[in-house]
């Protein structure tokens, strides 16, 4: 009885082995020690200096781990699967919220042929792969794209400044992805659509109290690009619902496009990107419309580089964020509303052990202008507290960060 159990077994695990094609483990550790400094000053001239000094991780590659599998259909079909989830290696945590390890990053699950490939589940946006393909830090670490923090991570240069950051910037959940094949010649894109998975009412008016954001996460987006050889460009656009409320008869829409390009001459590599984003407040007619809407935008550039040199790889950029139309309606109105900008430059250096370990080290450098108070990627924000004067903020000025780090890939 128990040798015909473990035949059956045995049978069925042989099943299993020849209908799956192939199944990956894999992942990357990444470890560096990280550290910010930040000065901010009040209106009355008070400087506010933080210092922070931290074990941290993802300094060049994002720490990860993660499975994937294949099967092989027949007739030019595959059936594929993509499970991956964000480490806080420093402390042994999931990058999940509450530490648990959740497959936080990618998780998907695809059907793919000479059609090209369909993919459902949480996946990376057609808009965020510009900043990420064309910057040479790709958007790891203190040498991250500016556009990055001042639209994407719900920094707080962002939301003060009256643009409020994208919730879909880096993965969009609840989607449906279609890319095209890559046999077409160089030509390659992304497409999709994530649902909002809210509930809406019919009529309207019956929409349960509070208020609920009824559209509020909704994703479309896409992205054509063209690589042959040395030379990659990308064009990419999309429509992030961000908030919406029935009863306040508004719908707020994040609107993106971008522009990358990079150039790879052998001797160098030469990137540039710009960004364009602007939010758009939707109305319906009824008396809880506010008085005056703005629409407050970010636009960035990045120009960058990497250099290789022996085992290693320098890297450089420089990059530029301004706001537009961030001020109330009232000053908007009498012009007297500001444009707060920021640039940052950002140098580094790797150092290739292996195919799969690398020393590296990067230093950036941010400086903010009439009002913008973002700080380096990672780094700790304004001042919140009790200053002389009864001031309670101090706003960023500049801010500088370095990672000194160590990554291994498996």
């Amino acid at each position: 009885m128990k040798k015909s159990l473990v035949a059956l077994a045995a049978l069925a695990v042989a099943g299993v082995a020849s209908a799956q094609s192939s199944v990956t483990l894999f992942g990357v550790v990444d470890a560096s020690i990280t550290g910010f400094r930040v000065q901010s000053q009040t209106p009355f001239g008070v400087t506010v200096t933080k210092n922070q000094n931290t074990l941290s991780n993802s300094g060049e590659n994002s720490s990860r781990l993660g499975f994937r599998g294949t099967e092989d259909l027949g007739g030019g079909l595959a059936a594929s699967f993509w499970l991956e989830a964000g480490l806080n290696n420093n402390d042994g945590t999931g990058a999940a919220t509450g530490g648990g390890l959740d497959f936080n990053r990618r998780s998907t699950v695809s059907l793919s042929g000479a059609f090209g490939e369909v993919r459902l589940g949480k996946d990376y946006t057609p808009t965020f792969w510009s900043d990420t393909v064309f910057d040479p830090f790709g958007t790891n670490g203190v040498g991250t794209n500016i556009i990055t923090n001042a639209s994407g991570f719900s920094s707080a240069g962002a939301i003060t400044q009256g643009f409020q950051a994208n919730p879909n910037y880096v993965r969009a959940i609840n989607s449906v992805g279609y890319f095209l094949p890559p046999n077409l010649g160089g030509f390659y894109g992304q497409f999709m659509y994530a649902f909002n998975n809210n509930t809406s009412y019919d009529p309207g008016t019956l929409t349960p109290l509070p208020a609920i954001n009824t559209r509020t996460g909704k994703y479309i987006g896409g992205r054509v690009g063209y690589a042959t050889g040395p030379l990659d460009v990308a064009l990419a656009y999309a429509q992030s619902t961000i908030a919406s409320n029935y009863f306040a008869g508004s719908t707020t829409n994040l609107d993106i496009w971008n522009l990358g390009a990079s150039y790879d001459f052998g001797v160098a590599k030469l990137f540039g990107e710009y960004s364009n984003n602007k939010e758009k407040v939707d109305l319906a007619t009824n008396t809880f419309n506010p008085l005056g809407v703005t629409q407050p935008g970010a636009n960035g550039g990045l120009i960058g580089v990497s250099v290789p040199v022996g085992a290693g790889l320098i890297r450089a950029s420089y990059g530029v964020v301004k706001y537009k139309n961030t001020g109330t309606a009232a000053e908007q109105f009498f012009g007297t509303q500001t444009n707060p900008s920021a640039d940052k430059f950002a140098i580094g250096y790797i150092y290739n052990l292996s195919k799969r370990t690398s020393l590296y080290a990067t230093f950036a450098y941010l400086k903010n202008k009439d009002g913008a108070d973002l700080t380096v990627n990672g780094g700790p924000s304004a001042f919140i507290g009790t200053l002389p004067g009864g001031v309670g903020t101090a706003i960023p000025n500049k801010s500088m960060g370095y990672d000194l780090g160590i990554s291994h890939a498996f």
